[in-house]
């Protein structure tokens, strides 16, 4: 059965549609409009094996704030909804991901217990027409949405643009490597007995 989550949400300020498949093949299909934050997402969802439908009609006369953060909501939403009861996942995924100058680290736990340590400071303000700011804004937001512990850390590096990357992308990989079924996994892994 796929695995898969459909999830509009609209407020006064951001009107969203995201489809999320966590068995998908990497396929996007994304229009937040802000360029780099789409170039994001289209890295997450190919480099996870995703497939990511999101359209965003947001207040950008404002700024990209809550774009950025209600596109972490959605998304945690989706991958909490498409994780259903979480039988049989391997639940802990981590990367420690390279991309030229730069070496990052996420690990996550999909434990229903929400939680980020975000550790990365950028050398710009903006990439693009992304505040760097937005950046632990959605992660924050994609971590108690999703109900998950999730850290990221920067080892090293001083690109801005390869440290949104190489973020995104470890993030992709990690929580891929999270919601793998695991056959040896019978019901889910927690001695409570759920997750």
């Amino acid at each position: 059965m796929e695995r898969a989550a459909s999830i509009t949400r609209k407020t006064k300020e951001t009107d969203i549609a995201m489809t999320l498949c966590l068995d998908g093949g990497g396929k996007s299909d994304i229009a937040t409009g802000i360029g780099f934050f789409d170039h994001m997402l289209e890295g997450f969802t190919r480099h996870g094996f995703f497939d990511l439908t999101c359209q965003i009609d947001g207040d950008l006369q404002v700024d990209g704030h809550h774009t950025v953060e209600d596109a972490g909501i959605v998304l945690g939403e989706a991958i909490r909804q498409a994780l259903g009861d979480k039988r049989g996942i391997r639940r802990y995924g981590s990367c420690i991901l390279p991309m030229d100058d730069v070496l990052m680290l996420c690990a996550i736990d999909l434990s229903g217990r929400p939680y980020l340590h975000f550790d990365a400071a950028f050398p710009v303000e903006k990439i693009g027409g992304l505040d760097t700011e937005l950046i632990r804004e959605f992660f924050y937001a994609v971590s108690y949405s999703g109900g998950m512990n999730l850290h990221l850390k920067l080892i090293h590096g001083d690109n801005a643009h390869h440290m949104a990357e190489a973020m995104f992308k470890a993030f992709a990989k990690a929580l891929d490597q999270a919601v793998s079924l695991d056959p040896r996994v019978v019901d889910v892994l927690s001695t409570k007995g759920s997750l």
